[in-house]
This record gives structure tokens, C-alpha cells and sequence, in this order.
């Protein structure tokens, strides 16, 4: 089906709008300042959900939003793979790539506990828990086809991700000079708590580039858990869909996610061209436009996740989820913390 570009217009022109009066309060903040406190990448987001919440944009501005906050922001994924090379995944050493895999299973064993001393229901607790420890929204739409979760569950799970993804993107960067936090230090941290791979370059490109860099390849493997945890999920939870398919007309099998719900295109695409920059098949000269590029569409991006972001959400979720869903969150970020101090990452 062919994209109507007439009807990304007002929302798209909204995003861009945004995005240059954050671009300008960056520049007023500079010559006033003599230096930048705030990007424009965290300008934008805070644009963003300051209009939405005092307006509520009009049907004909949400598609335009929608496309903004999801192909531009996976467009710009796919284009820092340029910034990346295999070197700097190799650089990661086996260590960490083992220490990412238990930061994931001990986060969902952890998240999952507490949901269930709150006495929210097992599919809830386990669709917070995948959500937090993996990659948010993305881990709770392939988890809940596989345990039977319904509207309601999966509706107040990702109630929190926009929100809460939002809250870590801000003040993620301010653990740095409170902990004394080296570059690569910060990227793994930011690529072990942050929700979304697009949402770690708006909590990593105002640190640095390096940050930038690890950040993605720890985000990107832990992306990757995704396909192994639904199916272990899948073989562990056969009593969860058992009562949820009571009564249906055709019970079966638990219905697996597709292939691109566990591994998405702009995963795929950001590994295809960090192997096409590692093999020199991208001249040096288009690094830098390629990252500019990617710098502009992820502010955009950023944008309009603000102007999709209702703070007010939160209050209709409960109090036991909200807590839930904070406290693992906090705990995911300990433990990422003591990974990067075992691991002796400086």
C-alpha cells in the first residue's frame, strides 16, 4: 500500500516546527549560557510533551506523529550503523556479552517477583517484566500473544513505556558526573536500562560518541534476547494459555510472534550497514552527512514521542502496577551498575 504523504504532512510539519524551536532555544541557551546545558535532541522531547499536554493534537497531526516517532526514528537506527564498526562490538569482550545475558534474566526473575508480592496477576507480572528488561513496548507485544495476556494487561503495561522511556532518557545523563561515570561506562548503562534502541541515542548523543556507540551494540544484544526469552516464556507458561484458550472454539498451540517482531527491520538493517562501514564499502566522506542525518531525524523523532507522550496516563494504570513497573526499573539500573563495576569496564 502506497504512503500518502498528504497525510503525513500536518504531523510531520509539527514535528519539524518542534524541532527547530529546540534547535533555537539550543542556540539562545549557548550564546547566553556560553554553553549547552540541554541538546536540542532533549529540548524537543520536553517541547513535545509540554504541547501535548496543554493541547491535544487533532486527528489530521496523529499519523504524521506516528510516522515521525516510528520509521524516522528506525530510519536513524539503521543510519548509525555507519558509526559503528564491528571493532567496537568485538570491544566488548565475552565478559560483557555474558554479564548483558544475566542482567537480562536476573531483571525478569527480579521484576517478575515483585509484580506478584504486589499481587498483580502472572501474565501482568510477566508482561512488566520482559517489557522492562528487554525493550519495552516490543517485548510486550511478542510476549502476549504467548501467554494469552489480554487488552486490558497489555494495555496498562505499555501504558508506562512512553512515559517512564521519556523520564530515563532525561535523567539517565545525570548519573554521569554523580557517579563519576566514564564514557564507555555510561554507554553500557544506558544500553542495559534505556527502553528502545532509538530512545539510547537521545540518553547517549549528548554525552558523547563513544557513549553513543557501546550504548547501541549493548542495546542491539540485548534486543537480541528477545527471540530466546519468548520461547523459553512459551514452554513455561503452557498452564497460562490453557485457561486462557478455556472455552474458546479452536484451542491450539500458543501463537509464536513473527520472525520481525523478535528480531525488527531496523535491527536487521543497523547490523547490515555496520558490516557494510566495518568492510569499507562506505567511503569516509559520507560519514559525516550519514551521521548528521541520523542527528536530525532522531530529534524529529524525539519530537513527536514527546507530543505522543499523556503524563496523565499514568494515573490510570494503579498504583500497584506503577509501582511495580518503577521498582524494577530502579533495580534493573543497580543491577546494571554492579555488571559494569564486576566487569571492571572503566
Amino acid at each position: 500500500m502506497p504512503l500518502n504523504k498528504t497525510i503525513l504532512l500536518p504531523g510531520l510539519l509539527l514535528c519539524c516546527a518542534v524541532t527547530g524551536l529546540a534547535c533555537l532555544l539550543q542556540a539562545l541557551e549557548a550564546r547566553l549560557a556560553g554553553q549547552t546545558y540541554l541538546e536540542a535532541l532533549v529540548l524537543a522531547i520536553l517541547l513535545g510533551v509540554a504541547i501535548r499536554t496543554a493541547w491535544r493534537p487533532a486527528p489530521a497531526f496523529l499519523p504524521g506523529i506516528h510516522f515521525s516517532a516510528t520509521i524516522l526514528l528506525e530510519t536513524a537506527v539503521v543510519l548509525l550503523g555507519a558509526s559503528v564498526s564491528v571493532r567496537t562490538v568485538l570491544a566488548l569482550g565475552p565478559k560483557l556479552l555474558l554479564g548483558i545475558v544475566a542482567v537480562v534474566a536476573v531483571s525478569i526473575l527480579f521484576s517478575y517477583a515483585i509484580s506478584r508480592l504486589l499481587r498483580l496477576s502472572s501474565r501482568m507480572a510477566i508482561l512488566i517484566a520482559c517489557g522492562n528488561s528487554i525493550c519495552g513496548n516490543s517485548a510486550i507485544a511478542a510476549v502476549a500473544p504467548v501467554i494469552g495476556a489480554d487488552g486490558d494487561d497489555i494495555a496498562a503495561a505499555i501504558a508506562f513505556t512512553a512515559v517512564l522511556g521519556v523520564i530515563v532518557v532525561l535523567l539517565l545523563p545525570l548519573l554521569v558526573p554523580i557517579l563519576l561515570l566514564s564514557l564507555t561506562q555510561y554507554g553500557v548503562l544506558a544500553g542495559l536500562t534505556v527502553y528502545a534502541v532509538p530512545q539510547v541515542l537521545a540518553a547517549t548523543l549528548p554525552i558523547g560518541a563513544l557513549s553513543n556507540q557501546v550504548g547501541t551494540v549493548v542495546k542491539l544484544v540485548r534486543v537480541l534476547m528477545l527471540g530466546p526469552v519468548v520461547l523459553v516464556v512459551s514452554l513455561c507458561t503452557a498452564r497460562l494459555r490453557g485457561s486462557a484458550q478455556a472455552g474458546a472454539a479452536q484451542a491450539g498451540a500458543a501463537r509464536l510472534p513473527a520472525l520481525h517482531q523478535m528480531v525488527p527491520w531496523f535491527i536487521a538493517g543497523f547490523l547490515a550497514v555496520l558490516m557494510l562501514r566495518s568492510s569499507g564499502a562506505v567511503p569516509a566522506a559520507w560519514l559525516g552527512p550519514i551521521k548528521f542525518t541520523a542527528a536530525t531525524l532522531t530529534t524529529i523523532s524525539m519530537a513527536a514521542l514527546g507530543l505522543g507522550v499523556d503524563v496523565r496516563v499514568v494515573a490510570k494504570a494503579g498504583i500497584r502496577v506503577t509501582t511495580a513497573v518503577t521498582v524494577s526499573l530502579i533495580a534493573l539500573g543497580g543491577i546494571s551498575l554492579l555488571l559494569i563495576r564486576l566487569a571492571g569496564i572503566h
